[in-house]
């Protein structure tokens, strides 16, 4: 690795990535004497929310519109206010960014640089046909091709989804489905990013498209062993999956059958086909609840049988294999699950027999099933496990080894029922992403596939911890980290600390080639598996929610503080990031601990919680009492209201920000993050950049192309690097 040899840091070329020369401590970045770029000031409009006796006032509600006025092909005058604001927010981001431009561009070109342009997954066998997903040069979207038989075979075309997104600024496709005798194709298409899908239906033996079309689903459909009737889910207003249909190909979706309605609204519902083919299986489920319905696949218009009636508390998943059915279960106080097992048609829950017994430091992911074997997702000391348990001898398991100490590993796509083979996927913060396929009989691994870098990338050059942090109530909270040989631990380097912490995620430790641009130019990058995710089992996710949710963010804030004690880096040099409900991490961490910051991305970040857990008409609310709590109760409006990012926003000092959102975002609404920009523009006493980006083309999950997406990332890059002087040091591998 070298230094681009530029005139302005020809000097600084004996200082290898990791340094710290006396120009970087004494930089300031040109976003922080951009002092002269006046920040847009929205209006006031006086607004009072009222409930349980208090009074919270939100001067900035005018800027929540509803569905109806954002798809009105003429705005009203109060769209045109909010549109008007959130461009001047766009507009004043670019100035004030103006001067790294160049440098954005060179990060977009050096990520999508890494990626191999001309690629293709590993190809997987289903009912006589090979699967396959690849990518052409220069392209933005995925081609899905199949193959007879055989991999020599000609390949033939599924979807080009190049084509399908010609005409649209976003597209995806989703739920590709083949019918059992393999002569069509159903699949899920979003053109506004809303996640609401149009299901259409493709003959792969002429080509042609039928005229059924069916709008307003989850975007995945499942088809009987008939080859003509299939089930899918549609959503309500509030974007809940709610209902389930029937639908027969040639006749119109308007004569399409209700099979199911889930009415109560704290739920949402599925539906899906067992591994065996065998069944069909509606799925309902809450946070700390799970009901299923089974109809046999070759009965498409029968009844379907009720399995357990749901239960508070009681949660389970449902597999079918043989003359039973396995179920991974919480049943009997099983915190980190067990599995138990049952009989086809005695499913009630005093049936259940255990199989896998409970283990207090043993958390059950999942299982999958195959002819000879079950194989079962485990995670103990908050690192994943992969067990291998032969049917023919149960009590002689084995677990699939792998030589680093912190890893991700996990089964991956297994269709097939008749192999000894289970295809898994591994990677760590020093591994690419890597495809095995492991011979359960012989116990050998064979490798498929593993990301490839393009350039001079090599992990030996990069070095990977994981450290036990004390909590302040006591609890140990493990970190991993990831950094460039050379990295010195002298409180000089810069660090991101990454995390989320929340619906019992967990946030493993991956390898990622997007996050060598930070590496390389002497970053560490760490992640905190804080409470509220699932990583050290299902006690570390209850002690992370409800009116235990403060600990996902006093974690996430003593880990901070560990690393700066500990020489990684100073509070000058410490930056966070994080998402969606990670986002609502960011915005309590900087009220809560601001001066620990020297900055903090938020992306489409959950931050105004009362006022969203209240309005029963925005998706997700009902279905998250569970997670957030229901602040109709007084007991949670208040703990709620204690943390909530927007209502604690004070008249103090602030890190620099960079806050993203998506105008059509259909998890968390655009006015949350908008809201809190102007809330904290008009209260935060300091002259540090706060920055909002809002992309009006996209929602949740950003742009829709393999590649447009990275334009998002090199500029939230581009904001941390400048800020820990940075930004002109170009490293070229």
């Amino acid at each position: 690795m070298k230094l681009k040899q530029t005139p302005l840091f020809i000097g600084i070329l004996a200082f290898f990535a990791i340094g710290c020369s006396e120009t970087e401590k004494n930089y300031t970045s040109q976003m922080m004497q951009n002092t002269e770029i006046e920040p847009p000031v929205p209006k006031q409009v006086s607004y009072e929310h009222k409930m349980h006796g208090d009074v919270r006032p939100d001067n900035y509600y005018w800027m929540k519109l509803s569905d109806a006025q954002k798809a009105a092909e003429n705005p009203d005058a109060q769209t045109q206010d909010v549109l008007d604001y959130l461009n001047a927010e766009n507009s004043y981001t670019t100035k004030m960014t103006a001067h790294l431009d160049g440098f954005k561009d060179k990060l977009f070109d050096e990520i999508v640089g890494r990626i191999k342009q001309t690629d293709m997954s590993v190809p997987y066998f289903k009912n006589g046909y090979y699967y396959l997903t690849r990518y052409e040069e220069g392209k933005e979207y995925p081609i899905y091709t199949r193959k007879e038989k055989s991999l020599e075979a000609d390949e033939l075309m599924l979807l080009d989804v190049n084509e399908l997104a010609t005409d649209y600024e976003f597209y995806t496709a989703r739920g590709l489905s083949v019918s059992p005798d393999n002569k069509l194709l159903a699949y899920g298409e979003d053109t506004l990013s809303r996640r609401i899908y149009t299901i259409k239906f493709k003959n792969l033996e002429t080509g042609e498209m039928l005229d059924d079309v069916i709008e307003n689903t989850t975007g995945s459909i499942v088809w009987a062993n008939d080859n003509k009737t299939l089930f899918y889910t549609r959503k309500d207003a509030a974007l809940r999956a709610f209902k389930i249909y029937r639908h027969t190909l040639g006749t119109p979706s308007s004569d399409d059958v209700e099979i199911y309605h889930e009415e109560d609204e704290t739920f949402s519902c599925y539906v899906y086909k067992t591994k065996s083919e065998d069944y069909i299986i509606i799925g309902s489920f809450a946070t700390v609840s799970n009901e299923f319905r089974y109809l046999d696949a070759n009965n498409p218009e029968g009844d379907f049988s009720l399995f357990q009636n749901r239960e508070r508390d009681l949660e389970h998943n449902i597999s079918h294999f043989g003359d039973k059915w396995y179920i991974v279960t919480n049943k009997d106080g099983a915190r980190n699950f067990k599995v138990m097992t049952t009989g086809l048609n005695n499913t009630s829950k005093e049936n259940w027999v255990d199989f896998i017994p409970h283990k207090d430091d043993v958390f059950v992911d999942g299982i999958d099933m195959f002819k000879n074997f079950m194989v079962i997702n485990e995670r103990k000391n908050g690192l994943t496990k992969i067990k291998v348990m032969p049917w023919e001898n149960p009590e002689e398991p084995h677990y699939i080894g792998f030589d680093e100490e912190s890893y991700m590993a996990y089964s991956s796509t297994n269709p097939e029922f008749d192999t000894d083979i289970v295809r898994v996927y591994y990677t760590s913060l020093t591994t690419p992403g890597t495809t095995y396929d492991y011979d359960m009989v012989n116990k050998t691994l064979d490798l498929k596939k593993q990301q490839e870098v393009i350039g001079d990338f090599d992990p030996k050059n990069y070095t990977s911890e994981r450290v036990m942090i004390k909590a302040r109530d006591g609890v140990e909270v493990p970190v991993s980290i990831v950094y460039r040989n050379g990295f010195k631990k002298d409180g000089s380097q810069p660090l991101l600390l990454y995390g989320y912490g929340s619906y019992g995620a967990s946030m493993d430790p991956y390898f990622s080639s997007v996050r060598l641009s930070l590496l390389d130019r002497g970053f560490a990058y760490a992640i905190a598996h804080i409470r509220g995710g699932q990583e050290m089992g299902r006690q570390w996710y209850d002690d992370g929610k409800l009116l235990k949710k403060k600990n996902t963010f006093t974690d996430f804030v003593d880990a901070g503080q560990y690393l700066v004690d500990n020489d990684y880096t100073n509070s000058d040099k410490l930056f966070a990031m994080g998402g969606s409900a990670g986002g609502l991490l960011m915005g309590a961490v900087v009220n809560m601990a601001p001066d620990l910051w020297k900055g903090i991305i938020a992306a489409v970040p959950f931050v105004d919680v009362v006022s969203t857990m209240l309005d029963e008409s925005i998706p997700l609310t009902t279905g998250e009492y569970d997670e957030w709590g229901n602040p109709n109760d007084p007991k949670y409006y208040e703990y709620i209201k204690s943390y909530s990012p927007y209502d604690n926003v004070e008249a103090k000092d602030y890190p620099s920000m960079l806050v993203t959102t998506g105008y059509h975002d259909s998890q968390v609404q655009y006015w949350e993050p908008a809201k809190w920009v102007a809330k904290l523009r008009e209260l935060k006493t300091d002259n540090n950049p706060l920055l909002l980006h809002t992309d009006m083309g996209a929602g949740h999950g950003g742009k829709s192309g393999r590649f447009e997406r990275y334009k998002e990332t090199a500029l939230e890059y581009a904001f941390l690097l400048d800020l820990a002087g940075k930004a002109e040091v170009d490293l070229i591998d």
